[in-house]
């Protein structure tokens, strides 16, 4: 499956953004999907996964409350809604595939990232 995120941007200091990811080449409707994170000079993070059905989430702690993961498989897209954000969450979000359960961290498919960039 090919990953391809967009909609990563300038944004200042509270607002919002939503993030999409959308594959082709598989439905995603078989794989758990994730997001993660890279900020300049740190290693990529956990944010968020999301399992098949859309039915269990689970989030990062540093984001709970501020951001929510969906998925539309029929649209075969992934989204990721980021609310009150902060200078620390700029970062190159990537969405991620695996065949498994939501609770592991190794994911088989990567996409492009997305930058987010948010001003002080």
């Amino acid at each position: 499956v090919q990953l391809q995120a967009s909609g990563g941007g300038l944004v200042q200091s509270g607002g919002s953004l939503r993030l999409s990811c959308a594959a082709s080449g598989r439905t995603i409707s078989s794989y758990t999907m994730g997001w993660f994170r890279q900020a300049t000079g740190k290693d990529r993070e956990f944010v968020t996964a999301i399992s098949l059905r859309g039915d269990t989430t689970r989030y990062a702690e540093s984001v709970k409350g501020r951001f929510t993961i969906s998925r539309d498989n029929a649209k075969n897209t992934v989204y990721l809604q980021i609310n009150s954000l902060k200078p620390e969450d700029t970062a190159i979000y990537y969405c991620a595939a695996r065949s498994g359960s939501i609770w592991s961290a190794q994911y088989d498919y990567w996409g492009q990232g997305t930058l987010v960039t948010v001003s002080s």
